[in-house]
């Protein structure tokens, strides 16, 4: 299994997108890195670049030898695409297409979608969406911005994140299915499952959906967990990476595997970039791509 093996913008460049692109390009590709997840909304990245700056970004990858084969964002948890409020919602949709052709003119071929949320188990503040709700304003949604997908050539790619919406296999195929379009598809967390369920099943069910995956480990406490079971280390947690790689494999999974490291288990000291993070990380990525590690507890 070879897949083009990335690193989140954040770990390197942190949260507010200042460090240029260009250098976070050939940072990560000194640690052995193929390409670079760069993240939309905040910094050089925000809404509103400049399609030369994008064009600029793409030129640069080349020279540099490095990919960008997705983009992420976090601008879905102040945006959501199932908000109580339709001038909230239509907001979220115009984000999402702007991001769309931010990434076609990088070069991308896969953006990170959350298509909403029933809670946000972090943020009591923000409101909670009954789940009938929120699965039709994510279809609508999906719907509106579908279009300029098919046009620019970008998946959108619907992620299992905390939102207690899609929380397992059968409702993200489902979901993604209904649309009949080879631009809807699944960006899966390896990780962001283990609260509740195994990685490995949701590859076997998903299979070709799949378009491109995130790489972070979690440690369940108590049936369940916290943001500090996101630790700082891609081995020390309850994922299976030897099954993980397996499946993945069995899926013909052929699309980029990036290291999402945020280590919540920080909190609330957390603090980005990491440059030593994202250095180890390299190296154990790079393992667990070749062999697929066995699982490595935490000890507690």
């Amino acid at each position: 299994m070879h897949n083009t093996m990335q690193i989140n913008y954040w770990t390197i460049g942190g949260f507010d997108g200042r460090k240029p692109v260009e250098q976070v390009l050939e940072e990560a590709k000194a640690m052995g890195y193929e390409g670079v997840e760069l993240v939309f909304g905040a910094g050089e990245l925000a809404p509103g670049v400049s399609d030369a700056r994008l064009g600029a970004i793409r030129e640069a990858a080349g020279r540099i030898g490095m990919k960008i084969e997705s983009l992420a964002t976090g601008v879905y948890w102040e945006q959501s695409l199932t908000d109580p409020s339709a001038a909230v919602r239509r907001k979220a949709v115009a984000f999402t297409k702007e991001y769309l052709r931010a990434a076609a003119l990088v070069g991308a071929k896969v953006v990170l979608v959350v298509p909403g949320a029933v809670a946000v188990p972090w943020d009591p503040a923000r409101p909670i969406v009954p789940y009938a709700a929120a699965w039709k304003r994510a279809g609508t949604a999906i719907r509106q911005c579908l279009p300029v997908a098919e046009r620019l050539g970008v998946t959108l790619a619907v992620e299992n994140v905390w939102n207690w919406f899609l929380a397992d296999p059968v409702a993200m195929r489902t979901f993604v299915d209904q649309f009949g379009s080879r631009r809807v598809g699944v960006y899966f967390d390896v990780a962001n499952c283990i609260i509740n369920g195994f990685p490995e099943h949701w590859v076997e069910m998903l299979g070709r959906r799949i378009k491109a995956v995130h790489f972070k480990n979690f440690t369940r406490v108590d049936c369940g967990g916290t943001l500090h079971g996101f630790g700082e280390d891609i081995l020390e947690g309850d994922v299976n990476w030897k099954a993980v790689v397996a499946a993945l494999g069995k899926a013909k999974f052929a699309g980029p595997v990036t290291a999402e490291m945020i280590p919540f288990s920080r909190l609330p000291d957390l603090a980005l970039p990491d440059m030593d993070l994202a250095r180890e990380t390299a190296v154990k990525l790079r393992a667990i791509l070749a062999r697929g590690l066995p699982r490595i507890r935490r000890q507690l």
